[in-house]
């Protein structure tokens, strides 16, 4: 297990050096940097802009470098703590995700926490109630939730949550709280706004896991361990939870790489039309004005939580399931 751990952790290094690489090239595809593309902005408005100032702040920042250069000098602030300088916002990237990064993870986790809590009963009823009426009004609200649009639905909770409950249409809180210092009238006001993003954001993941939780373990029901533990008279519940739910639970561990990442990027769409204050629609401003050090810290960031992710979930599954067993302990 040890040899394992240290395996995977040595791969860690050169899987995220991979992908750095691949992030700073694609963010350096377009040609030009955030000050071409200012520049080009103010010549168009008939604005003047002060040449000499983004001059310097090219040189400055190392825009007039080679691009190997300017890499290494990106992956070495990186190293050492420093996300880099936002141009757009003319603050430093570790303040302009500060605020934003709280309010996000707020949101995803909330919605993580409301996709499992409503997806886990009813998948494991639609399952133990195959083809009864509840499991056919249970799939038919599944397909629903699939097949709403996330925006369409944000736009008819936001209008129904202004009409009949009086909440200010759009964002995390009423506009007196925002820029605003974290007090208790703020935070209820967050609670107030908070439902519903989660229920936007969180009802086509928790109409999948419906279903693929309900398939996995009709899968498993039906294999040969559970009948025979069924005819030896276990009782249900615990023949349910000790086995067959825990082997059809392997998909959902191994999605935890993509879970952190999702935790913090949240939903980039229902976030723009619900006018939310998260990382989702910084992220698409900073990709369009080439706002490189916020950009690309940001997404080096969520490659590192994936990366992390996986290397959770692989170990969570080797707990889980007894079948699964780890290739270096096998070798020895």
């Amino acid at each position: 297990m040890l040899s394992y751990l240290v395996h995977r952790i040595l791969i860690m290094i050169p899987t995220l050096i991979a992908i750095s690489i691949v992030i700073f090239t694609i963010i350096n595809l377009p040609q030009g940097n955030y000050f071409t593309t200012y520049i080009s902005e103010l010549q168009e408005s008939g604005e003047p802009g002060d040449l000499a100032k983004i001059q310097f702040l090219e040189k400055e920042y190392g825009f007039d470098r080679p691009l190997w250069e300017q890499y290494l000098y990106w992956v070495g602030g990186l190293l050492h703590g420093d996300l880099g300088y936002s141009f757009a916002y003319n603050l430093p990237v570790n303040k302009v995700v500060g605020d934003r990064l709280f309010l996000t993870f707020l949101v995803s986790f909330t919605t993580i926490i409301f996709t499992y809590l409503v997806a886990f009963p009813i998948g494991v009823y639609s399952a133990t109630h195959q083809y009864s009426w509840t499991d056919h009004f249970l799939t038919l609200l599944g397909f629903l939730g699939l097949a709403t649009p996330s925006f369409l639905l944000a736009l008819v909770l936001l209008y129904l949550a202004n009409v009949y409950f009086g909440i200010s249409i759009g964002g995390l809180m009423d506009p007196q709280y925002i820029n605003k210092s974290w007090t208790l009238s703020k935070a209820i006001s967050v609670a107030a706004h908070l439902w519903i993003p989660v229920i936007v954001i969180g009802t086509a993941g928790t109409a999948s896991m419906i279903r693929r939780l309900r398939a996995n373990l009709l899968d498993e029901l039906q294999k040969q361990y559970v009948v025979t533990a069924r005819a030896k008279g276990l009782h249900p519940l615990k023949l349910l939870f000790k086995y067959p739910l825990r082997m059809a639970l392997n998909p959902f561990i191994s999605d935890i790489g993509s879970l952190l990442p999702h935790v913090i990027s949240g939903a980039a769409i229902v976030s723009v039309v619900m006018s939310l204050p998260t990382t989702g629609p910084m992220l698409l401003d900073a990709l369009r004005s080439q706002d490189m050090y916020l950009a690309g810290s940001f997404l080096m960031f969520m490659a590192f939580l994936t990366v992390i992710g996986v290397f959770i979930s692989d170990l969570a599954l080797a707990v889980l399931d007894p079948r699964i067993r780890l290739q270096a302990g096998r070798r020895q």
